[in-house]
């Protein structure tokens, strides 16, 4: 598989909760050149997610073959026991496209993506108000326990310590704000 300096990649991380989900969705909607990159994930489907689309959803054994293989650009166990990854076919799918891969990844794996394409890669690191705030907020999701919430405060500071390893900054306090920010960033990087 070939990367050239042309191939561009979008990378947008944060802590669970600080609306990186949200302000993915509206960049590729305001852009039909960025195509979402499918990570892989051993975790269930929730909800209405579907494979392929959401995620493509693998067993631990599966992608463990696949770490083997090298069939990643970069894997991370976020969770004790929930491997995550972005494989390679995946940008190259979007790249044969005539489109920059959007990445919606977690902080280790972005950093780790960054290394590997210098010059090539955009990252914004969107931040919550505070780590109250994220609280509050994964609070009113409904979907985690007292300790799978607390699990993810703890790794909500922790990530927040490794916001200067990337290009940019979003503050998100205010949701339509944080995504004029990042699409005036992305403008300038297409532009490139």
């Amino acid at each position: 598989m070939s990367f050239t300096a042309g191939n561009k990649i979008i990378i947008i991380t944060a802590p669970s909760g600080a609306g990186k989900t949200s302000i993915t969705q509206y960049l590729l909607k305001l852009y039909p050149q960025l195509a979402f990159s499918v990570s892989a994930a051993t975790r269930k489907a929730r909800g209405s997610e579907v494979h392929g689309k959401d995620y493509y959803f693998l067993t631990a054994a599966d992608f463990k073959q696949r770490i083997q293989a090298n069939a990643f650009i970069e894997w991370e166990m976020v969770y004790e026991g929930k491997y995550y990854g972005t494989l390679k076919s995946e940008l190259q799918r979007i790249w044969q496209n005539n489109q920059v891969p959007m990445l919606d990844i977690d902080v280790k794996g972005a950093i780790h993506v960054q290394q590997q394409f210098p010059g090539a890669a955009m990252s914004l690191f969107i931040q919550p108000p505070s780590v109250e705030e994220l609280k509050r907020r994964l609070e009113s999701r409904g979907t985690e326990t007292a300790e799978s919430l607390q699990d993810r405060v703890n790794k909500a500071a922790y990530e927040i310590s490794f916001k200067h390893h990337f290009d940019y900054v979003i503050v998100n306090d205010d949701l339509a704000k944080a995504c004029a920010v990042a699409a005036q960033l992305i403008d300038k990087f297409l532009e490139l």
